[in-house]
């Protein structure tokens, strides 16, 4: 690979690293003080950590990209599929993926695991709330994927 095709291809992860950083803001909003124990754009504050009643948006943004960059780290091994699987992590929790306890390995990491990225129908199911099918998360999936998953 060349040095111009490296840095296009950088320019490409970037691109995509910004995309998936607004869908999340867009769809998560700003978490105040009234939505302890989340705070800026989703975050769950985690024993231990500290936090000002009042975060500036880029603290927020910082929160998130540090956030993000830990959920791709946990899926790193999915390759080009890392971020949109971080993405659904980064709202859903990673261990409803990666399986925990008795819970187990869900079956769009297992697909893709095993090579299978036939996975838009998996991905998508993921747009229930208590049970309950929420028309603003299928439309944050379906966004997702359209941005985010590379064919």
């Amino acid at each position: 690979m060349t040095v111009t095709s490296l840095r296009a291809q950088e320019n490409v992860e970037d691109s995509r690293w910004e995309t998936a950083v607004r869908c999340i803001k867009k769809y998560e909003g700003w978490h105040g003080p009234e939505h302890h124990p989340y705070v800026a754009y989703g975050h769950r504050i985690r024993k231990g950590e500290k936090f000002p009643a009042r975060l500036t948006e880029s603290e927020g943004d910082s929160i998130l990209r540090k956030d993000l960059k830990e959920m791709c780290a946990l899926f790193r091994h999915l390759g080009k599929d890392s971020l949109l699987v971080a993405c659904l992590a980064y709202q859903v929790g990673p261990y409803k993926l990666l399986g925990y306890g008795k819970m187990l390995k869900s079956t769009l990491i297992r697909k893709l695991e095993a090579g299978n990225r036939d996975i838009y129908a998996d991905f998508i199911r993921y747009c229930y709330y208590k049970g309950k099918k929420i028309s603003s998360i299928e439309r944050r999936r379906k966004e997702e994927y359209r941005l985010l998953f590379v064919p």
